[in-house]
């Protein structure tokens, strides 16, 4: 975790990279910032859950080893797979690596990530992005609105 405090507004729309390859990190990175997201970048699978338990983070990308050297290893992905839905359901989080098929349900659905990307498809990241954000917020939208009613009335669900 780098030193210096990268303060978040509500008008931020802030994600979070977990990567082990430096290629794929900067592809990321610019992909993201081109599409209006602050960029944080996690060192550590500690570094990772501190960050995401401190921000609402729109867009989480994790690379299948980061920081690990086989999937079952990635303490990050594990960590997301057991959060529970309602911790994590402000993100879409996306699964990238070698052995995906990109945007492949069944595979999405296994490691509980909204979609999985193939490296070999990196330079389509953007709009991979941009297409799983729009299509996750249509899907909530309905359930968001209810949820701001609720507070807004004072009731809990």
């Amino acid at each position: 975790m780098t030193g210096s405090f990268d303060f978040v507004s509500t008008e931020d729309k802030p994600a979070l990279i977990a990567f082990s390859t430096p290629e794929w990190l900067e592809v990321a990175q610019t992909a993201l910032r081109e599409l209006g997201y602050k960029v944080h970048t996690a060192a550590t699978h500690s570094d990772f859950l501190v960050r995401f338990g401190q921000v609402h983070y729109q867009v989480v990308i994790v690379e299948e080893l980061f920081a690990a050297n086989n999937i079952e290893e990635n303490l990050t992905l594990q960590a997301l797979q057991n959060m529970p839905v309602n911790q994590r359901r402000h993100s879409t989080i996306f699964l990238l690596g070698d052995t995906f098929q990109t945007l492949s349900p069944s595979e999405g659905f296994k490691y509980s990530v909204h979609a999985v990307v193939s490296s070999s498809e990196m330079f389509l990241l953007k709009q991979l992005v941009e297409k799983t954000v729009a299509e996750n917020n249509l899907f909530l939208h309905s359930f968001r609105e209810v949820q701001n009613r609720v507070y807004s009335s004072g009731s809990r669900l």
